[in-house]
């Protein structure tokens, strides 16, 4: 699709899942085992025919880069197409001023040189499948300025918190962005991803700079929403934000259910990731596994329940892992019991018999940490 180029976007100063980010950013977090946070929004755009990237980050850049590589994994045309990461540094010292639109500002000629009219840009914290190939011709359709996508909740009391809600009238016109604080469980839930014409985006970068360095680009939008023709599209299917630590857990507790993971992954929608050569997971003589997703390259020799295995994983005789997320090469070690838990890469639990927490408040164990 030559029409338009994708960006993907950074989470803004608003999210921050306790625990995990120190390490990196959301957009490298480890998903359902194998993937990682952004290959969804990357899949999405080389699966609608975008193979003109740019990925956009702007701190603890390390394990994203290395994840992402040249982009050949995500099947983006190798001849014309691109994968293009770009980082963001100002402001280090002052990190609420390291907004999206000072890393656009910062890259502005990397914008200006896509030969793509359009532009469609995607948040790197938010799990979704979308053809944006069709929301494009959407939006040319219509005659809008902007097309924002947005998802229609009855559980916005409870969660989506920290996310921006899209306010609409009859005819699907965008009134105002809020953010979400609780106080209705019907909400419009807007999912941080716009459509519009490269030049206008050029003008609203300007603009917010102009306004305030605290800016951001859905602040400008909300206040351009008056002057400018800004249209909302519903999204239909399995959305989820990670917003705070709950969040990052529910998403990958839900997505055991098999009928909800098929509202996500589709074989003729495919999510691409970085692949590595390892051993099929080896299940030894009295290992017991139920209602649960676990990747390659594991030795189980306990009980697993409910729970989402990443690569490489080590449950030894006699462990019992219950409604737990595990990251990989992480080591449970023999008689060892633990339930409601995010357990960090390369963390080993071999000393401490029983770790349970509150299904309400899950536990996290620290990456590296032996206990």
């Amino acid at each position: 699709m030559n029409k338009a180029f994708g960006i993907v976007n950074f989470s803004g100063n608003h999210i921050w899942v306790e625990g995990l980010q120190p390490y990196r950013p959301v957009g490298a977090f480890s998903f359902l085992g194998r993937y990682r946070v952004i290959d969804f929004p990357i899949s999405n755009m080389s699966n609608s025919g975008i193979d003109q990237i740019q990925v956009y980050i702007r701190r603890k850049p390390r394990s994203l880069t290395e994840h992402l590589g040249t982009g050949r994994h995500y099947n983006i045309n190798s001849k014309r197409g691109r994968l293009h990461i770009l980082f963001s540094e100002t402001g280090l010292d002052h990190d609420i001023y390291n907004n999206d639109i000072a890393a656009f500002q910062e890259n502005m000629e990397c914008i200006e040189q896509v030969h793509c009219p359009y532009v469609v840009i995607a948040p790197s914290y938010m799990i979704y499948a979308q053809d944006f190939s069709t929301l494009l011709q959407t939006h040319i359709d219509s005659g809008a300025d902007i097309t924002l996508l947005y998802h229609s909740t009855d559980d916005a009391k409870e969660k989506f918190l920290n996310c921006n809600t899209v306010n609409l009238n009859r005819q699907k016109g965008v009134l105002s962005l809020e953010m979400n604080r609780g106080t209705a469980k019907n909400r419009h839930i807007f999912m941080d991803t716009y459509i519009m014409k490269k030049e206008l985006l050029i003008e609203l970068i300007s603009k917010a700079h102009k306004t305030s360095s605290m800016y951001s680009l859905a602040d400008i939008v909300n206040a351009s929403c008056e002057e400018l023709d800004v249209r909302g599209v519903s999204h239909r299917g399995y959305f989820a934000a990670i917003t705070d630590f709950k969040s990052y857990y529910d998403a990958n507790i839900s997505l055991i259910d098999f009928k909800t993971a098929l509202s996500l992954f589709d074989d003729q929608w495919p999510i691409y990731t970085r692949t590595n050569d390892s051993c099929p997971t080896q299940y030894f003589e009295g290992a017991d596994v139920k209602n649960s997703v676990v990747s390659n390259g594991c030795l189980i020799e306990g009980t697993i329940e409910n729970s989402i295995i990443g690569r490489g994983c080590v449950i030894k005789k006699g462990a019992v892992v219950k409604n737990s997320v595990i990251l990989p090469d992480v080591l449970v070690g023999e008689g060892a019991h633990i339930e409601n838990i995010v357990a960090d890469k390369h963390a080993q639990i071999t000393h401490v018999k029983e770790i349970i927490a509150d299904p309400a408040s899950p536990g996290y164990i620290r990456r590296d940490d032996k206990i």
